[in-house]
């Protein structure tokens, strides 16, 4: 069934809602810039929500300064998805910077909540940005565990066509400077994509840090090289490969090749089939809550271990834990996904 998309203005939605469970509405995204600065607004919606459609699966945008406790707990009592977007401001001879702090107590906020929240992340927008910056940027992003990260710039290009090498990259404000070049941006933009691509679409929050941690490599550097691999294996933008709309399936097993070429390369062999297990019986699990697929998945280790605190060390993990071959049955119950060893 074809989506469709409806725009009301604040007080429009407001009164709208409802009207939401009889018109069959059962998403809704809010991405208006007004409302995610205001916190009175945000927690207005919020409440309206909750009264007249609870059920409702909500997707809001709101600043970071605009979101404290009081927005967080009424979130966190509704079906609530939290877009937050982790922009930089012009600093001091002419550079730019961003408050690590007040978004790593954001996003503390939000995990111990238990929300899901993504960020929202530019390039070549804010004068005096850089391709160093915005991948310090997205080094920082990803190790507060967002569920997933956005890319305006690289997400506006492909919806006006704008496909191929030669494409014209310069979507929604991304300019070319003496601090961010035409090329910067095109490799801004590939890093983008292969984010897009292994951590949002192929849903890695849960294990793409321990994985990545024996690599010894920071997240833009590895996306860098995904988008690379993603070039030669025609599944990058210029080739119409499009994440979100790929088979999760799909995307775990271009996970698990790349990963099976990174492990090798950094001489870690023996630590993929730990690896393995982790990225699947994860998938597996994800399919089972997005698409209500139970499945079967075989294991090299037995999946108590797997799912505990000890797979958080990769390297420690394999090291210490006895490998013991699984057939591992995911599936659902009325309290929710569980698994069994057949």
């Amino acid at each position: 069934m074809k989506e469709k998309e409806y725009e009301f203005s604040g007080d429009e939605l407001e009164s709208k809602l409802p009207e939401f469970a009889s018109l069959g509405i059962t998403e809704l995204t809010v991405h208006d810039e007004l409302l995610a600065n205001d916190r009175g607004k945000i927690l207005r919606l919020m409440k309206a929500v909750q009264k007249n459609c609870p059920n409702l699966l909500l997707t809001v945008r709101i600043e970071a300064p605009a979101f404290d406790r009081d927005v967080c707990a009424l979130a966190s009592e509704l079906n609530c998805t939290v877009d937050m977007p982790l922009g930089a401001a012009p600093g001091n001879g002419g550079t730019c910077v961003f408050d690590k702090k007040m978004y790593a107590g954001r996003a503390r906020m939000m995990n111990d909540a238990g929300l899901v929240f993504g960020f929202i992340m530019d390039y070549a927008f804010v004068p005096g940005d850089s391709l160093k910056s915005f991948r310090d940027r997205l080094d920082f992003a990803l190790s507060l565990y967002p569920n997933h990260v956005c890319f305006p710039e690289t997400e506006n290009a492909e919806n006006a066509g704008n496909s191929g090498e030669s494409a014209d990259f310069s979507a929604r404000s991304a300019k070319a400077t003496a601090f961010f070049s035409a090329q910067d941006i095109r490799y801004a933009r590939d890093i983008s994509f292969a984010c897009r691509t292994f951590y949002t679409a192929g849903r890695a929050v849960p294990w793409f840090l321990p994985v990545l941690r024996p690599l010894k490599i920071q997240s833009a550097s590895f996306f860098s090289d995904f988008a690379e691999w993603q070039r030669g294996s025609s599944c990058d933008y210029r080739s119409g490969f499009v994440p979100e709309q790929a088979n999760h399936k799909e995307i775990e097993k271009m996970q698990l090749l790349f990963l099976s070429s990174k492990y090798e390369e950094k001489g870690k062999r023996d630590l993929m089939p730990v690896v393995q297990d982790i990225v699947r019986l994860n998938g597996a699990f994800s399919r089972l809550t997005g698409e209500n697929e139970e499945s079967v998945v075989a294991t090299s280790y037995n999946p108590d271990d797997l799912l505990g605190s000890e797979a958080a060390d990769i390297i420690s993990f394999a090291e210490n834990v006895c490998m013991e071959e699984c057939r591992v049955k995911i599936f659902t119950t009325p309290a929710g996904p569980d698994y069994k060893i057949l």
